[in-house]
């Protein structure tokens, strides 16, 4: 009876160190993968910004508080389409922000596409991806970084310049009591192009320079901290300018005219419910890519330690009654 039992917690073991590896090398790469119908929405505030007044004599003016509320949407029908051509597990994530100010109005709205991979968020190049309309070629990141995020540069793309430079990886951190990854970005002064849609009717962003000699430029600072198991950043910060320069502006001080300026932050039931989300994901990738595999090399040395035990004992030889 206990060479049978012996047999058994053999074959348990044995199943144990087999699936170990495979759940760590094979299920982790493809079942670790951004979800392609996400849904979420996040606001950012900017309080105490300087807000352009393009109704009082294109006056800037010091507001209580600009509001940014992005919508991020996954594309599920957009994913497969392009999944056809690609070979490969791609997202689709349909973007919008949308800038208020104090008053509620619209100061201007920006749509974006981004496609990526759902395994390792390096950009796919297809047709639709774009930001505020017009084309782009991603390189590098965006929004997210990869599951288990190593401390280094990473390749960033900045929507407003449509173009990608290095974020830098500044070191560990603990936020909220989360061990994270902190990162920092700078964009210099660059020219760039006039958002769509406008709080008043009559601009023509293509044909604004043109008409005016007004040009938009733009620097931020961008910092990140990142939970490096996910990926996903925990918190974000921005201090963002905006000013226009030449035409219109050549009246004001240095001929130079504030659109915007502000530190941007997350809303703090908003970080709250990032933080939560972010710490639930991170229990279900280390689940597969650590718990599971460990605990599963670890029982299956335990039940080999125990077989041996049983065996051992079985073929003990019995001794006499009664001596």
């Amino acid at each position: 009876m206990r060479r049978r039992a012996s047999l058994v917690l053999l074959a348990a073991a044995v199943f144990c160190a087999a699936l170990a590896p495979l759940m760590r090398w094979y299920a982790y790469p493809r079942l670790a993968k951004i979800p392609p119908g996400q849904y979420q929405e996040m606001v950012l505030e900017a309080k105490g910004a300087t807000l352009l007044d393009y109704t009082a004599g294109m006056t800037p003016k010091k507001v209580d508080k600009v509001t940014i509320v992005q919508t991020l949407k996954g594309n599920v029908e957009a994913s497969k389409e392009i999944e056809a051509s690609a070979g490969k597990d791609v997202v689709v994530w349909d973007t919008l922000t949308h800038i208020m100010g104090p008053d509620g109005k619209m100061v201007s709205q920006i749509p974006e596409r981004y496609v990526f991979d759902a395994h390792t968020q390096d950009p796919v190049h297809a047709t639709g991806e774009m930001v505020d309309g017009d084309p782009v070629k991603r390189e590098g990141i965006e929004f997210k970084w990869p599951f288990f995020t190593e401390p280094r540069d990473y390749l960033y793309f900045d929507a407003q310049t449509r173009g990608s430079s290095p974020i830098h990886y500044v070191g560990p951190r603990t936020f909220k009591g989360m061990d994270v990854y902190y990162f920092e970005q700078t964009i210099p002064w660059t020219k760039v192009a006039l958002p769509k849609k406008m709080p008043i009717e009559g601009i023509d962003p293509k044909t604004f320079e043109q008409n005016t000699g007004t040009s938009l430029w733009y620097t931020a600072k961008a910092m990140f901290w990142v939970d490096p198991v996910t990926g996903a950043p925990v918190n974000a910060e921005q201090d963002i300018r905006q000013e226009m320069r030449g035409g219109i502006a050549a009246g004001a001080q240095d001929g130079k005219l504030t659109v915007f300026a502000g530190h941007v932050t997350m809303r703090e039931d908003y970080a709250e419910y990032t933080r939560e989300l972010v710490a639930a994901n991170r229990v279900k990738v280390l689940a597969l890519h650590t718990y599971a595999p460990l605990g599963l090399a670890v029982g299956g040395l335990a039940l080999f330690g125990l077989a041996l035990w049983l065996e051992a004992r079985a073929r003990r030889p019995e001794e006499p009654v009664g001596a």
